[in-house]
């Protein structure tokens, strides 16, 4: 499967910190900085999206030749995304966002108005013609108005999913999908009608569907699904599993992207959507949607846990693990390792490390899911995901005072480890004939 995403990359930067004082010089909250992440923004979000569950993702975009552009490059290469970059004049947009207690306070935009992007050459035209599918990410600064690379998209035999801007161009005529979101709908089809939330998505996802000569258009609404519009009067409408109040900053991106991969493996229209509306409520619940993201958020809340257990005298405990199909073996060793302490701490192995410790077809449960489900268990105090060969990085980090493997070990690579700062290492049984390996086996066979 081939993904190719066209469209507006940003580098996106979050400053966090905290504020407890006022300016005395203007009446502005004075922010101490404490960390700094930069992530790809726009188009560049919906690649690394892509990437990060193991599909192989071109990104055709603009950049400019500047810092921004470059550490841009850096960021999407590492992730294994084939960057084909159109050149930029200017500067490559940048949007910096100031935060304190979760809470955005300021937005920086750099990168001054949109610029037309170059030539596209013909290696692009035919990333576009041999796709597995297309996903347009329009920002508004001028990829989806390339004539050239929209005529190659129109001429593209794959699905093409639109994910449009208020600024930005029409769709390509017969775009398998179309999604914007409530409030980009009601823009772009000039609704200013009353009614209610549904009765509006519903009208104006079938007049721009009409408009566009789009295969279907759906209007993505929050926390209240999304309505799904095709050639019958009556829409789809998809409610969201599960509801949370975190940062919705990509979430359109998210969706579009999930509504892209399922497409481009013959997904219906309709269960696109059903899959794109979970993943993007999946995207929501965690800090930014991203596994490298999750895992910087769940260190810090790890560490802060393992800092006042220690204040108080606690004991730390840790252990580590695919954990791909939870069963009852699991959890008698989680219960037998939170017994030894006063928190037990899960480090959790990565798809990609799951995928080289493994091989090919695991894990059958992606890291997010394996992560709900651990924290979910009332023995599990917190839960951090590493994706290196072994738990050695975590660990020297983490330092926790008890390392608990399960199972039937003559040696624990990690004991040494374990012993620099003076914790030790135990080993806990299994349940006899309980293992993950195992149950696929079984399951097969049947």
């Amino acid at each position: 499967m081939r993904l190719v995403i066209v469209g507006d990359t940003l580098l996106d930067r979050d400053v966090q910190g905290t504020v407890t004082r006022i300016a005395p010089d203007a009446p502005a909250p004075v922010l101490d900085e404490e960390s700094t992440r930069e992530r790809p923004g726009g188009a560049g979000l919906a690649a690394l999206l892509a990437a990060a569950q193991g599909h192989e993702v071109s990104l055709v975009t603009a950049l400019a030749a500047d810092a921004a552009g470059a550490r841009l490059s850096e960021l999407l290469t590492a992730a294994g995304i084939k960057v084909y970059a159109l050149s930029l004049p200017g500067s490559t947009p940048e949007k910096v966002r100031l935060r304190a207690s979760g809470q955005v306070l300021l937005r920086l935009d750099r990168g001054g108005p949109p610029q037309p992007p170059g030539d596209a050459p013909i290696a692009v035209l035919e990333v576009v013609r041999d796709a597995s599918a297309i996903l347009v990410s329009d920002y508004g600064r001028g990829m989806a108005r390339h004539p050239v690379l929209r005529a190659a998209i129109e001429e593209a035999k794959a699905p093409v999913v639109w994910d449009p801007h208020p600024n930005g161009p029409p769709p390509v005529p017969n775009a398998r999908l179309v999604t914007p979101n409530e409030a980009e709908a009601r823009r772009l089809s000039g609704d200013a009608g009353n009614g209610s939330g549904l009765s509006t998505a519903q009208r104006t996802g079938h007049l721009l569907r009409q408009r566009w000569k789009a295969g279907a258009v759906v209007v993505t609404r929050g926390a209240q699904g999304a309505v799904l519009c095709q050639g019958t009067p009556a829409p789809l409408v998809v409610p969201v599993p599960a509801t949370s109040g975190g940062d919705t900053c990509g979430a359109g991106d998210a969706f579009a992207t999930a509504a892209t991969i399922a497409l481009a493996r013959g997904a219906l229209v309709s269960e696109a959507v059903t899959e794109a509306v979970a993943a993007a409520s999946r995207y929501v619940a965690g800090p930014d949607g991203l596994p490298v993201m999750r895992e910087e958020a769940a260190r810090e809340q790890a560490g802060r846990l393992a800092d006042a257990v220690r204040a108080r005298g606690g004991t730390v405990v840790a252990t580590g693990g695919c954990f791909d199909l939870l069963h009852t073996g699991h959890l008698a060793t989680l219960r037998a390792a939170r017994d030894l302490g006063d928190c037990l701490i899960v480090c959790l192995n990565s798809d990609d490390s799951v995928r080289r410790l493994k091989g090919a077809g695991r894990p059958l449960t992606r890291q997010d899911d394996r992560g709900r489900l651990l924290a979910a268990l009332d023995c599990v105090d917190a839960v951090v995901v590493f994706d290196e060969p072994t738990p050695e990085p975590v660990l020297t980090w983490l330092r926790p005072d008890v390392w608990v493997k399960g199972g039937d070990y003559d040696t624990v690579p990690e004991a040494g480890v374990v012993e620099r700062w003076g914790g030790q290492t135990v080993i806990v049984p299994y349940l006899d004939g309980r293992s993950t390996t195992r149950t696929i086996a079984e399951a097969r066979r049947r």
